[in-house]
Parts: structure tokens; sequence; C-alpha cells
């Protein structure tokens, strides 16, 4: 079958059409070890057969406290910061819609009445006249035909945007759920740190009637009295210390749920909050490449490598179409009748000579491009650090608290011992006083590392871009 010579043009113009300029995309090495750290820190992390790949885990099953979940879900519904990310994702969609519907034609309908007055002189009949003209046409008006790929470029960044804007969107998601996590961890240990230092409290004030009444009787000096009225003192300072930081992480709580959070879905103290699932790091820092906020700088990298494309091809000519069928008369009662058919078609060419500033732009993006990767290896290196320091908490903070809650438990024997060597004569409150103070502050320390156990767990889980799959 013999091809058809007036197709070609046609093929032509569709395989140019189908062009860009845009160097090729390569992703830029990563600029971190292939493997996790290892040393002292990370002796003891190993992948047990409990524990799941962090991209693999949905939160709903990551977190397993049953009242957390609903706290959760309250913030996804609710969260401000969330709600303007899911608008910026539809925001970008619709400029990308701009860009695809760049490349095809704009068909308008044109209606239009003109009127002119012609004086004697110029006029071929000689005398003054009044001319008129009507117009109806359907017509294309300044159409660019892509040949080089300018507009396809463009349209590819818009497409990279919206990607990357939508990567943001999952990201912003994944920082509320452990942001939440963690304020409701807060929350559980400033109201265990405050039921520890108001128990301190009735034992010092307790402790202190006593030593009033021998005071009383000369039993003992001044010295030992008012060393018991500070202990009084210093419980009665960290209790309203610990009421402020409790009323604080509820409200920082409440705020990224976006509205108050009942009173009966709040822990009591952090043995009532369910651990969080065990998670697995991997093998291999690869995995970090998939995480959102990463995969968000990468396809802002694309974006820019795009536009480079757009760039290039403002160098060579555009061909621009301009044209209308329509029917035209000199009266109104006339514009449809047979023979008024009227068209237009005004092509025009554009060739780039000299332009100082389209080898500037060119130059920008570029640089564009350069800084793009360089935010791109940063990102990299930030999450890689993210991970190392949560998996050298987790290899370590297990051996804290069993140090820990031994030093609580040594030291709740040295202060009955030593309260018992007061009684009976042996030691003065010194002693006493200076045992308490150490166990005291064991059992804040020890609190503190529950907390922080919990705590790096939701790290590590975000830290991998948990649930992102």
């Amino acid at each position: 079958m013999k091809r058809k010579p007036y197709l070609l043009p046609v093929i032509a113009v569709l395989f140019l059409c189908g062009c860009t300029m845009a160097p090729q995309y390569t992703r830029p090495d990563a600029p971190v070890p292939s493997e996790w750290p290892k040393g002292a820190a990370y002796a003891e992390i190993k992948i047990g057969a409990s524990e799941q790949a962090a991209s693999e885990l949905p939160w709903t099953e990551f977190i397993t406290d049953e009242r957390l979940h609903k706290i959760i879900e309250t913030a996804l519904n609710n969260n401000r910061d969330l709600r303007v990310a899911a608008l910026n994702v539809e925001k970008m969609k619709a400029m990308y819609g701009i860009g695809v519907a760049s490349l095809l034609p704009t068909v308008n309908a044109l209606g239009s009445l003109s009127k002119a007055g012609v004086p004697a002189d110029l006029s071929q009949s000689g005398s003054a006249s009044t001319t008129e003209r009507y117009d109806a046409s359907i017509g294309i008006t300044s159409w660019e035909v892509d040949f080089f790929g300018r507009i396809r470029s463009l349209k590819d960044k818009a497409l990279e945007e919206f990607m990357a804007t939508d990567q943001a969107r999952l990201s912003t998601k994944i920082m509320l759920i452990s942001s939440v996590t963690q304020a409701y961890l807060a929350v559980a240990a400033n109201r265990e740190a405050l039921q520890l230092v108001s128990k301190t409290l009735e034992s010092q004030e307790t402790g202190y009637k006593l030593i009033q009444k021998r005071y009383d009787v000369g039993m003992i000096s001044e010295l030992d009295l008012r060393q018991a009225q500070s202990q009084v003192d210093i419980a009665r300072g960290d209790v309203a210390n610990y009421t402020q930081l409790t009323a604080q992480s509820e409200n920082a709580l409440n705020l990224l749920v976006a509205s108050p959070v009942p009173q009966d879905l709040l822990p009591a103290d952090l043995s009532s909050v369910r651990p969080p699932r065990e998670i697995s790091a991997g093998l291999s820092s690869e995995l970090l490449l998939n995480r959102p906020d990463i995969l968000a700088t990468e396809y802002q990298l694309k974006a820019a490598n795009a536009n480079i494309g757009a760039a290039r091809a403002a160098f060579f000519p555009r061909v621009i179409l301009t044209g209308a069928a329509g029917s035209a008369s000199v009266e109104l009662s006339g514009l449809f009748n047979p023979g008024s058919f009227a068209w237009s078609f005004a092509p025009q060419i554009i060739m780039p000579i000299f332009d100082a500033r389209t080898w500037f732009a060119y130059r920008v993006t570029k640089i564009d491009r350069d800084i793009a990767v360089a935010q791109y290896e940063k990102s990299i290196q930030t999450a890689f650090r993210e991970v190392a320091d949560a998996l050298a908490v987790k290899g370590t903070i297990d051996r804290q608290i069993e140090a820990q809650l031994s030093l609580v438990n040594a030291l709740s024997v040295a202060y009955r011992l030593s309260l018992a060597r007061y009684d009976k004569g042996i030691d003065g409150y010194l002693s006493v006083l200076v045992a308490q103070r150490s166990f005291y502050g064991a059992q804040k320390g020890l609190i503190a590392l529950h907390f922080a156990r919990f705590n790096n767990a939701v790290t590590l889980y975000k830290a991998l871009g948990g649930g992102y799959k």
C-alpha cells in the first residue's frame, strides 16, 4: 500500500512535539555509607523475628495503644498543617493541569461589529459614507507549536513539583503521627513525675512534722529542723513545676489534635501506655531514598532538571499559529447567508537572534539544578544522621535503664538505713538529707529514661519513613 504524502508532515509534527531538550536525569549517588554505623553503641542491635521494617509497617500496627489510636485519628482529621499540605497538593495538581493544557490550542468564538466613517475626499463615490462589518467566527489564537519541547519541559516541571508536594504531604502526615505520639508520651511522663513529687512532698511534710515535735521538746537542733524544711520547700516547688509541665504537654497535644483531648483518653503514667511495636532499620541505608521528604527533594531536583530543557528551547525558533473561520457581512441579516464564508490564517515564527537574558536564564536553571542536587544530598545525610542517632539510643537505652533501676534500688536501701541511723541518734540529719536527695533524683532519672525509650522508638519509626509504603 502506498503511503499518502500528506501524512508525513503530520507525523513529523507529532514526532517533534513529543521531544524535549531537558538533560537525561540521573539520580545522584547517596553521600552516606551503604550500611548503618557499627560500634559499642550498636553492638546489641539485632533484627529479631518480631521486628518488621518500618517502611512496611502502617502506623495502626506500629502504635499498639488503643487510646492513642483514637487521638491520632482525630488529629489526622483535624490538624491544620496536614490540611494545608493536602490543599497544596490540590493546588499543584491544578498547576500541572495548566501545564498540560498549554500544549493544546485555545479555541474561541468571536463576534464583532465595526463601523467606520469615510470622508468625501477618501470615498470612491466622492461623498461621505459610513461602512459597517459584521463578523462571527471560531478560531485559534496564538497557539505555540511545541517543536523543541519548551512547553513540554514546563509541563514536566509542574508534574515533578506536584509529585514533590504530594510526598511533602505524606511526610507531614508521618511527622504529625510521631508528634502526637511523642506529645502523648510526654503527658504520661509528666503525670508520672507529678505523682512522684506529690508523694515525695507528702513524705517530706510527714517527716517535717515529726522533726518539728522533736525540736519543740529540745531533742534536736534548729539546723535539723531547717534542713527538713528545705526538703519540703524543694518538693513543693517540684510539684508546682510538674503541674505546669503537665498542663503545657496537654496543651501541646491539644494543638496537634486541633481539639481538646478527652481526659479519659489521656494516660495516667508511662506504665499505662502500651509500648509501640519493635521495628527494624534493615541492613542497608539505601531504604532512606524512599523516605517521603527525600523523595520530595528528588522530585524538586527533577523539576529543576526539566526547567533546563525549557531554558534550552528558548534558544530555538518558536512557531505560533493564529487562525479563524466564520462568516462576514456588511449587514447583520446577511451574516450567515451563502457566500459569506470568511477565513484567516496567520502563522508566525520568532527566531531569536540576540537576547542576553536568555543566556543568563539558562545559566540560572543550571545553578538551580546544582542547588537542588546539594539539597537532595543534604537531606539524605540528615536522614542518615537521624537514624544513626536513634539506633545509638536503641542500642544503649536498655543498659541505661537497667543501671538506673539498680541505682534506684540501692539508693532506696541507703535512704532507709540512713533514716534508721538518724532515728537511733547514730548519724546527723545531713546524711538523711543527702540520701533522700540522691534517691529522689534517681527516681526522676528512671522516669526520664523510660520516656526516652518510648520516645526513641517513635523517632526511629519516623526517621525510617514509617509506613510510607
